[in-house]
């Protein structure tokens, strides 16, 4: 039973890690395409903002219990 807990702890991380990437990478991209004209600073700063939020609801859920 606790190998179920762990894959499905190690999932939920995974699919934090993803969707802050791509939520966020997209805001960023989808600004820079709207508002800047390909300059791709936005972009950059999306991926960064979601890989810290990612990381952050991570430790919030798996690490400070």
């Amino acid at each position: 039973m606790a190998r179920s807990n762990e894959e499905g702890a190690m999932w939920s991380i995974f699919g934090y890690l993803l969707s802050g990437l791509l939520v966020w990478g997209g805001i960023g991209a989808a600004i820079d395409h709207w508002v800047i004209h390909h300059n791709h600073w936005f972009m950059l700063v999306g991926f960064l903002l979601g890989m810290g939020a990612s990381l952050y609801l991570v430790w919030l859920r798996f690490v400070k219990e």
